[in-house]
């Protein structure tokens, strides 16, 4: 099921000071990097099935009305890409937000679109935010599908994959990590910089990056299906959804 993708790295640019500490900034060309959604973004809305189809604009329009994405959409259509594959994907990720939790690069008040040089980095990445999800609840039972969303990214990026001792923003309780990556992810946008490149917290030899700024996500390309599956203990089992399945 391995499926990687591919980083070219310039030498490094520059660095960057954030408070006290000095990160190095590369111009990077990122050729494959993945990201998972769930499968249940690409379905139909709930209410096409119920309506005529000449109809479907009068719900385009309603949904317009009170989606926050579109609205957020709207009104920054600067910022929000259009007319390219995928673009309510890429949309997405920046308008739709927890708003009462940060994640680690990004706050209550914006998203960001997160992704992984290899698959197997992206599935443990989302099985630690579920896991802890059922844990709140107290049940391991859960299955979940997620389609591969690969993307191509270029620019320059802060590089945190050298960095010794590990930066606070890197660190695996998320009340440490999670501060501190916010205020990284700050000072890089002031910085007009693309994102952060950095070792993935939750995958051992991984490889993650955040765009910070919608169009940086280029290239958005659908790939495999694959499900996770939780029967009542934190493991979890991987599966490929082929066929009528998918």
């Amino acid at each position: 099921m391995a499926s990687r993708g591919c980083l070219r790295s310039d030498a490094i640019s520059t660095h960057f000071v954030v408070g006290s500490n000095l990160f190095p900034v590369a111009t990077v060309a990122i050729e494959r990097a993945v990201r998972l959604v769930s499968t249940a973004r690409l379905r139909d809305p709930v209410l096409l099935a119920l309506v005529d189809a000449s109809l479907a604009d009068d719900l385009a329009e309603i949904e317009g009305a009170t989606s926050f994405r579109l609205t957020e959409q709207s009104a920054a259509a600067s910022k929000f890409p259009s007319g390219r594959p995928h673009a309510n994907f890429v949309n997405a990720a920046f308008a739709y937000f927890r708003p009462r939790e940060r994640n680690r690069f990004n706050g209550p008040l914006r998203g960001a679109w997160y992704a992984a040089l290899a698959v197997e980095t992206s599935v443990q990445e989302v099985a630690f935010h579920m896991r802890r999800e059922l844990q709140r609840v107290n049940d391991f039972h859960a299955t979940v599908e997620y389609a591969e969303m690969w993307a191509s990214f270029a620019g320059s990026f802060v590089d945190l994959r050298a960095v010794r001792p590990a930066p606070a923003c890197l660190h695996p309780d998320a009340d440490i990590g999670y501060p501190a990556g916010n205020q990284l992810a700050n000072e890089t946008m002031d910085a007009g910089l693309n994102g952060i490149i950095y070792p993935s917290v939750r995958h051992d030899s991984g490889t993650c990056l955040v765009a910070l700024w919608p169009h940086v996500v280029q290239s958005v390309a659908q790939g495999r299906v694959l499900r996770l599956r939780w029967a009542g203990t934190p493991d979890y089992i991987l599966e490929e959804v082929v066929g009528d399945d998918a």
